[in-house]
């Protein structure tokens, strides 16, 4: 694992343009070389302007989760490599809100984040939503996901996922049971992985 090498892939990241629809600028966090990988859905309205992953409303929510379980959002940033469905913001749904990257823009992203599982061939995967979810295992309700450890394989390494529910205002799964419970059982999970407990 190369410090050189993870910050080459991601200014060859913050280069691309494969999508027409999606806007720029492109958001990368910090090239931290962790066993622990997060991954989001794709950046909001706020994110480009911010110039980092989970910098508005749904970050402020993500990063309380894990103060609980020990990492303020500095040392979070400093320590866990965050990554993403897809990289730019899709722009905005006809009926409001943001719109859901389609297939072929999740395609086009997708080897982004296989690079960064070869270079960092992390021990913990956090998904954060569905559709982050979805890209790594089979999901039909996140009540069948959430608050468990789930295995992870590839040719070269093997970890453990331990999704989470989208921390957005627009969505009260995870503030009401069995939702709430659940966040709970996620994140105690993840305070007690080995790879978590390296990077506090």
């Amino acid at each position: 694992m190369s410090f050189e090498a993870l910050h080459r892939h991601q200014r060859q990241l913050e280069n691309c343009s494969r999508c027409d629809d999606m806007r720029g600028p492109v958001i990368v966090g910090t090239p931290v070389l962790s066993p622990v990988l997060l991954i989001g859905q794709a950046p909001g309205s706020k994110e480009g302007q911010m110039g980092k992953p989970f910098a508005w409303t749904a970050g402020r929510t993500l990063f309380k989760w894990f103060r609980q379980i020990g990492l303020d959002e500095v040392r979070f940033r400093q320590r866990v490599y965050m990554a993403a469905v897809c990289r730019c913001f899709p722009g905005k749904a006809g009926g409001g809100g943001d719109r859901v990257p389609n297939a072929r823009e999740i395609a086009n992203c997708s080897h982004w984040l296989d690079r960064e599982f070869d270079l960092l061939k992390p021990t913990l995967i956090i998904p954060v939503g569905k559709l982050a979810i979805a890209q790594l295992m089979a999901v039909d309700t996140l009540a069948e996901v959430i608050g468990r450890k789930h295995e992870f394989k590839r040719k070269d390494f093997s970890a453990e996922i331990i999704p989470l529910p989208h921390p957005s205002g627009a969505s009260a799964w995870h503030k009401t049971p069995p939702g709430n419970h659940l966040l709970q059982a996620a994140l105690s999970l993840i305070a007690a992985h080995p790879a978590w407990r390296t990077i506090r």
